[in-house]
C-alpha cells in the first residue's frame, strides 16, 4: 500500500511540473511576447500569436465533443438497460 502511495505522489508531481511548465510557456507567449521586438531571437521559440487563440479553442471543442459523446453513450446504455428490464418484467408477468 505504501509503494502505491509513493507512486501516486511521483505521478502527481510529474503532472504538476508539466502543468506548471505549460502554464508558464503559454503565459510568456501570450502576455510578454507582444512587447518583444519581432526580430528578437526569442520570437523563434514560440509559434505565431494567432495560435495562442486557436489552440485553446480547438482543445475546448475537442474536450466538449469527448464529454458530450461520453454522456450520450452513458445515457444510451442506461436507456437500453431500462428497456431490457422492462421487457424482462413484462415477460415474467405474462408467464404468470
Amino acid at each position: 500500500m505504501a509503494a502505491n502511495t509513493f507512486l501516486d505522489q511521483i505521478v502527481g508531481l510529474i503532472m504538476l511540473v508539466i502543468a506548471s511548465a505549460v502554464f508558464l510557456y503559454y503565459t510568456i507567449w501570450t502576455l510578454l511576447l507582444p512587447f518583444v521586438d519581432d526580430s528578437h531571437p526569442v520570437q523563434s521559440l514560440f509559434p505565431p500569436r494567432v495560435w495562442a487563440i486557436r489552440v485553446p479553442v480547438i482543445l475546448l471543442l475537442v474536450g466538449g465533443a469527448v464529454v458530450g459523446s461520453f454522456l450520450a453513450l452513458v445515457m444510451i446504455r442506461s436507456q437500453q438497460k431500462k428497456a431490457l428490464k422492462a421487457k424482462q418484467k413484462a415477460a415474467t408477468e405474462k408467464s404468470k
